[in-house]
């Protein structure tokens, strides 16, 4: 359930990342960059890094270079203790 969970969340951050990057192109209404943050905290750390390096989107930024990269290796932690010490 989690794995479902991960791979949904992290899509979704991908989606939000490049829909951002899409409107940022055409001068549109933007996403927040706290809820962009927040999908990347709530488990979609690698959606988010995925689309800052793949859309090269929000890659100048220091909001995100640091935190992103930062909870994207905080919660492989997380999911190596969980897969191996909470079976």
């Amino acid at each position: 359930m989690f794995i479902i969970y991960l791979l949904i969340i992290n899509l979704i951050t991908l989606i939000v990342f490049s829909l951002d990057k899409l409107k940022a192109k055409n001068n549109k209404w933007r996403i927040s960059e706290n809820i962009l943050l927040l999908f990347s905290i709530l488990g979609g750390s690698s959606g988010a890094l995925v689309a800052m390096v793949l859309f090269k989107h929000k890659t100048n930024k220091l909001k995100f270079t640091i935190p992103i990269p930062l909870t994207f290796i905080i919660h492989r932690i997380l999911e190596i203790y969980i897969f191996n010490y909470l079976k």
